[in-house]
C-alpha cells in the first residue's frame, strides 16, 4: 500500500507538471496584440469581447481625451472628451483585427449620435481607436462589408489612439462579477432588443 501511495503522488505530479507546461507553451506560441474600442458601457462591451475566441481579456478605461488619469465621475459627468473604451488584448494567430471589428459593429448602434442605449452622453459615444494606417484602413473596409445601403448615417467615430488609462477596479470584469446586476441593467437597457433590430 505504501509504494501505491507514493506512486500514485509521482503519477499526479506529472500530470501538474504537464499541465503547466502546456500552459506556458500556449501563452508562449500566443501572440498578442491589442485593439481598442468604443461602445457605450464598456461592461457590455468588455462581455461582449470576453467571450470572442482568440481574444486573451478585455480591459475597461477610459481614452480620447486631454485628462490624465480620469476617474468613472470625471468621464461620466464633466465634459473630459473621453469615451468608455476597452482594451481588447487578443492573439492574432486566432483571431484577426478585420474579424475584431466584426464582433465590435454588432455590438453597438452605429446610427445613435447621442449615446448608445439607455446611456446618453458623449462619454457613451462609439469609435474605433486605430494604431497605424492599417487598423485605419480596415475600419474603413469593414464598414463598407457591412452590406448597409446607409453607411452614410453612420456616426461612430474614426481617432488615433492616444492614451488608455484603465477604469477603476470595481468595473472590470463586472459582467462576471455582479451577474444579476448587470443582468437588469443590459436588460432595461434594451441593448439586445436594438442590437438584433439592426443586425438580424
Amino acid at each position: 500500500m505504501f509504494f501505491i501511495g507514493v506512486f500514485q503522488k509521482y503519477i499526479m505530479r506529472l500530470i501538474v507538471f504537464f499541465l503547466i507546461f502546456i500552459s506556458l507553451n500556449k501563452l508562449a506560441m500566443a501572440e498578442e496584440k491589442k485593439a481598442y474600442f468604443a461602445g457605450g458601457c464598456f461592461w457590455c462591451v468588455e462581455e461582449a469581447f470576453e467571450k470572442t475566441p482568440g481574444v486573451l481579456k478585455a480591459i475597461s478605461g477610459y481614452t480620447g481625451g486631454d485628462l490624465k488619469n480620469p476617474t468613472y465621475e470625471q468621464v461620466t459627468y464633466n465634459e473630459t472628451g473621453h469615451y468608455e473604451a476597452v482594451e481588447v488584448v487578443y492573439d492574432s494567430k486566432v483571431i484577426s483585427y478585420k474579424q475584431l471589428l466584426d464582433v465590435f459593429w454588432k455590438n453597438i448602434d452605429p446610427y445613435d449620435a447621442k449615446g448608445q442605449f439607455c446611456d446618453k452622453g458623449s462619454s457613451y459615444l462609439t469609435a474605433v481607436f486605430y494604431q497605424n494606417d492599417e487598423e485605419k484602413l480596415a475600419f474603413e473596409d469593414s464598414k463598407k462589408k457591412l452590406g448597409k445601403s446607409d453607411i452614410s448615417d453612420f456616426v461612430t467615430h474614426l481617432k488615433k489612439l492616444d492614451v488608455f488609462y484603465p477604469a477603476e477596479d470595481y468595473h472590470q470584469d463586472y459582467y462576471k462579477n455582479n451577474p444579476i446586476r448587470y443582468k437588469l441593467y443590459k436588460t432595461g437597457c434594451g441593448r439586445v432588443q436594438r442590437l438584433k433590430k439592426i443586425w438580424d
